[in-house]
């Protein structure tokens, strides 16, 4: 567990997103975006933790993930030349095909480079909605590099996927929708990769009450927001693949780092077979399907990663990110989870 100590220093975070950039992009994406469900889980409340534990159904958004929210708001603050020009966004799935389908709906040319190891599911998402995809790269901080290349020869606008004031504002809005439905949330818990999803959410809970309590979650296998976070500086990290592919970025970005290790309470890392486990268990108890990113804040409610203070006869939203996962990587989740690797 990492503690960031950040009582009373959200005014520190404001020259970089603050609340009227997020109240701003609600106004943006109220004619497109959804307002997702927040749920109960009766398992979680009752069986794991001792609290009254909720769901934040971002895997009901729009190209299923919360990543349709910042691409939305950061087309919508493109100038008419920028738009012209055209644009192009480095994913690993999720920001892609948010910035494919907001281009779709704008009438914007969009190209996207992905890493090899986005599942087909995204690829074919994607490509879709109209975006030109390129896949380059094992991992994603590779397709990135490659991307800011094509942009320099091609004059795209670059779409970067957390690292970005009107990306984080977007993701903030869920803050917002959160605060709309329980205003007396005692803690909230977010998956982490890049970081623009929690530097959004945080934002937004720390400015209404600065003592709700924002935990992140990330895998062991790539934890760039922790190492960076416990190093006091940014640092890369990826020791292996991940089931939470929609996190797997060895490097934060500057904004992020700066927001989270002054917004974000505390972040904690579950394992692969922490994860399947999850997955299996949103299918077994409450019929949801998400993919790996979705599922770490339940990963860490199960593994007991998060100290019982925060949740005991507390009120607790878990944020599903999405639910964008391979059929067969699904299958591979519910009847054979003993044939993951075992944890190193």
């Amino acid at each position: 567990m990492i503690n960031t100590n950040v009582n009373g220093v959200v005014a520190e975070t404001y020259n970089l997103v603050n609340m009227y950039d997020i109240q701003e992009a609600r106004t943006i994406l109220r004619s497109t975006a959804r307002k997702t469900p927040l749920i109960q889980s009766m398992f979680l409340s009752r069986n794991v933790t001792g609290g009254d534990v909720f769901l934040k159904l971002e895997n009901t958004q729009l190209t299923g993930s919360f990543k349709f929210r910042g691409a939305n708001n950061k087309l919508n603050h493109l100038t008419i030349s920028e738009k012209q020009r055209g644009v192009i966004a480095a994913s690993a799935g999720n920001h892609a095909q948010g910035v494919a389908l907001t281009g779709q709906l704008l009438g914007i040319e969009t190209s996207v480079v992905m890493p090899e190891e986005t599942p087909e599911l995204k690829r074919v998402s994607t490509a879709s909605y109209g975006a030109q995809v390129v896949i380059h790269g094992a991992a994603f901080d590779a397709a990135h590099a490659w991307m800011l290349e094509c942009a320099a020869q091609d004059g795209k606008t670059v779409i970067e996927p957390f690292n970005d004031r009107d990306v984080i504002a977007g993701q903030g809005t869920i803050g917002l929708e959160i605060l709309e439905d329980m205003w007396d949330v005692d803690t909230v818990i977010v998956p982490i990769g890049g970081g623009g999803l929690i530097s959004g959410v945080a934002t937004a809970l720390k400015s209404y009450n600065p003592s709700i309590h924002v935990v992140g979650v990330q895998s062991q296998n790539v934890h760039g927001m922790a190492a960076s976070i416990m190093a006091n500086h940014i640092v890369t990290q990826h020791a292996d693949f991940t089931l939470a592919d929609g996190t797997d970025v060895a490097t934060p970005g500057d904004m992020t780092f700066e927001i989270c290790r002054r917004l974000v309470d505390e972040v904690v890392l579950v394992t692969e077979r922490e994860i399947a486990h999850a997955m299996k268990d949103f299918l077994k108890r409450t019929k949801i399907v998400t993919e790996g990113a979705g599922a770490l804040p339940t990963a860490a409610l199960e593994a007991h990663k998060i100290d019982d203070f925060w949740l005991k006869n507390k009120k607790v939203v878990a944020l599903v990110s999405g639910g964008n996962v391979d059929l067969t990587r699904l299958a591979s989740i519910v009847t054979l989870d003993d044939s993951l690797p075992s944890e190193k």
